[in-house]
């Protein structure tokens, strides 16, 4: 799925540039679900447990931020990995200020390197999150080539924007209450945690499936509808962070009482749930737990 070159997705995504890369070693708890606890108040990626190689960033010291002003159009994003970000914040935006009352965005950054949050540091190491306390979303798209190199995901421009959109169904549970009524209560494949990511993989396929009636002010289509390669892929980007195949990529053994995201079958299975369906399917905290 890409941008409509013409399309405007100008808007207020913000870089902010840490000291460092952090391929390795990186603080953290996931959301796209890679070996990651629902600890806290943190909804990413952990990535260290698994990513090799890389060092961690020396010397600290304080990011720099600037608005990603370059990112004006469907061209832009097409060709740019922080601007095809900047263009999911537009129309992500846009979709649910149509599907939530009182709609209030989250900020989203993207990060280049490593920065502290409240939810811990935000890196590649780390992995796309949502931080809750300040309502925002992180991303470092180098992200996208740990994914390639290694779990074996092509990770092209629909998978990225699924898991965009997973972690803005993150803020979506937040501001709605949905993380409020349903609170941790520890691990395994009827958990809470589990619930709440099945939910957010089935917004993101909700999203997806209707992005492509969604317009700029001028009429213009923000996405073209997606290829079955594209698609392919972003079911692809859903499996390979189901918690069963990340055990297995580590070197363990699969232990479902461990589980804080769901199975790869799982994921593909609410993403697609949502993508065919819409938003009406998505309440998991619904379904008996032998049919999650």
């Amino acid at each position: 799925m890409t941008f409509n070159p013409d399309a405007d997705i100008s808007g207020n995504t913000t870089r902010r540039r840490g000291r460092g890369a952090a391929i390795g070693g990186g603080v953290g708890v996931g959301v796209i679900g890679i070996l990651a606890l629902l600890l806290g108040p943190v909804l990413g990626v952990d990535l260290s447990g698994l990513v090799g190689g890389g060092t961690a960033p020396s010397g600290g010291g304080a990011s720099t931020e600037g608005a990603l002003i370059e990112c004006k159009t469907g061209e832009d994003a097409n060709t740019n990995d922080d601007c095809r970000m900047a263009g999911a914040e537009v129309v992500l935006n846009d979709y649910w200020e149509q599907h939530v009352d009182g709609y209030v965005a989250p900020t989203m950054t993207v990060v280049d390197g490593q920065t502290p949050t409240q939810c811990g540091t935000a890196s590649n190491a780390v992995g796309p999150f949502y931080c809750p306390p300040e309502q925002g979303v992180y991303i470092d798209p180098d992200f996208f080539d740990i994914m390639r190199q290694q779990f074996g995901a092509s990770a092209g421009e629909l998978a990225q924007l699924y898991i965009v959109g997973h972690e803005w169904g993150h803020h979506i549970q937040n501001i709605t209450g949905v993380m409020r009524d349903h609170p941790n209560n520890g691990t395994g494949p009827d958990s809470n945690g589990v619930r709440i990511e099945l939910q957010a993989d089935c917004y993101a396929g909700a999203w997806l499936g209707d992005v492509t009636e969604l317009e700029d002010d001028n009429g213009v289509p923000y996405l073209e509808p997606p290829t079955e390669a594209q698609l392919r892929d972003a079911v692809n980007a859903a499996y390979v962070v189901g918690d069963d195949h990340i055990q297995q990529q580590s070197g363990g053994f699969v232990s479902p009482e461990s589980f804080t995201h769901g199975s790869s079958e799982q994921r593909k299975y609410w993403f697609a749930n949502g993508y065919q369906n819409g938003l009406g399917v998505c309440d998991t905290f619904a379904i008996p737990g032998d049919q999650l």
